[in-house]
């Protein structure tokens, strides 16, 4: 096949190809073998999906209704670009019976809309706002598959990994942030075997970079010149931007530069004096000296004494997953926490705020339940040791890998220490 993201080439038989779809998936469901015809892209997706446990007999789950969900979809970016989904997909999706679809970038469906007759059906299998369609959840589909590999993709009829979805054909392309590249969600259409024609995949293509375009105008390229930005989570060297100009802090600087942050109001050298140094030996011209080349780093007019202020705003990651946290938008704090806040510093007032953050994110997972939320800590460096989110991810996606490592860390924790199995002891 000339292009092996797209489901049927121009002039192919849907039956004969869907006959042999079906056999092809009875064989690997049987066997674990994928006959040479079955595309790449869909054999490594039902591999993927046979190692996430997902059955063919399975089916997705609802996990946003009501006030969860809508609460969800308003604060996600994506809303910003349904009215843009509609007025490009919309007319297509109903005058064709088929549904519009987007997701966001765990899987979970956001918006189906559509048809309403095409609406009914898709209910019977969970294809609902709320539901989680992941690939590691309801195996190969369209928006799944997209933003597992960050590709555009077609996925027809028996391509689908879960049989009572292979009567539906789809198609979904992902849609990024246009600053940071990231994978927002994807948008799909998705209906019956007349989607599988190359055209449509190459439709939802182009709604998608629309999207993206559209988001970049709608996002400015560059923070307000009045406002500064301070990056300090999951580095040990936190960066400033002010005017245009991005600047590289050293540790000591960076734990300065967070503390001032939280204190718009300034710091005096004492209280400063003990938020960074546990020696009490440390002398007040030592900080001194720090904060001339801090001033120095920074410009003229930035840094002001007595008490130690800076005199732009300051908006910080820390301040971002604090306030996201406060308002119960929890997959939005997990979204912008990059790591532990300047992992190697050992200034008592870092080091304070470093562990109340993680900690009242990882309490915050722990009671949302979602699985790709908790999956992403536990599978972080910060989280690949954390008993209590592994404990809770098995609880909700018992996988035999998790069911391993939740088993591995409470053999762990149930060892004596190594020093009380010496000889002598």
């Amino acid at each position: 096949m000339s292009d092996p993201w797209v489901a049927l080439e121009p002039g192919a038989d849907p039956a004969e190809h869907l006959q042999m779809l079906r056999r092809a998936h009875e064989t690997f469901t049987e066997v674990g073998m994928v006959p040479r015809p079955v595309r790449s892209v869909v054999a490594d997706s039902w591999r993927r999906s046979a190692r996430a446990g997902v059955g063919p007999d399975g089916t997705a789950s609802v996990e946003l209704m009501d006030g969860d969900l809508g609460a969800y979809r308003a604060e996600h970016p994506l809303a910003r670009v349904m009215p843009l989904f509609r007025e490009l997909l919309g007319t297509f999706a109903s005058d064709g019976e088929h549904l519009l679809a987007v997701c966001d970038a765990h899987g979970r469906l956001l918006w189906v809309e559509g048809h309403p007759a095409t609406r009914a059906q898709a209910g019977l299998m969970n294809f609902v706002p709320g539901a989680r369609w992941a690939e590691t959840a309801v195996g190969t589909n369209a928006p799944g598959t997209a933003v597992a590999l960050d590709r555009p993709v077609q996925v027809f009829a028996a391509e689908h990994f879960i049989r009572r979805v292979q009567p539906w054909t789809c198609a979904a392309a992902p849609v990024h942030d246009p600053r940071s590249g990231r994978v927002l969600g994807a948008v799909d259409i998705t209906g019956g075997d007349g989607l599988a024609h190359p055209h449509s995949l190459g439709f939802v293509q182009a709604v998608a970079r629309a999207a993206e375009s559209h988001l970049a105008l709608l996002t400015p390229e560059q923070p307000a010149t009045d406002t500064a930005e301070l990056t300090a989570l999951g580095r040990d060297e936190a960066q400033f931007v002010t005017g245009g100009r991005r600047i590289r802090l050293s540790r000591r600087h960076s734990e300065i530069m967070v503390l001032l942050a939280r204190h718009p109001e300034g710091l005096t050298g004492d209280e400063l004096l003990c938020t960074l140094y546990e020696d009490e030996s440390v002398t007040p011209v030592t900080l001194r000296a720090e904060l001339a080349r801090l001033r120095r780093v920074l410009g003229p007019g930035l840094l002001a004494s007595r008490p130690y202020r800076l005199t732009v705003p300051v908006e910080s990651d820390v301040g971002v997953v604090e306030r996201r946290l406060e308002t119960g938008a929890v997959m939005a704090a997990a979204t912008a926490y990059a790591g532990p806040l300047l992992p190697g510093s050992q200034a008592p007032s870092v080091r304070r705020l470093r562990r109340r953050l993680a900690d009242g994110l990882r309490t915050a997972l722990i009671a949302r339940r979602d699985p790709d939320l908790l999956a992403d800590w536990a599978h972080a460096p910060w989280g690949e040791d954390d008993l209590d989110v592994w404990r809770a991810l098995a609880a909700v996606r018992p996988t035999p890998a998790i069911r391993a490592r939740l088993a591995a860390l409470e053999s762990e924790l149930a060892a004596p220490p190594a020093w009380s199995r010496s000889p002598g002891h």
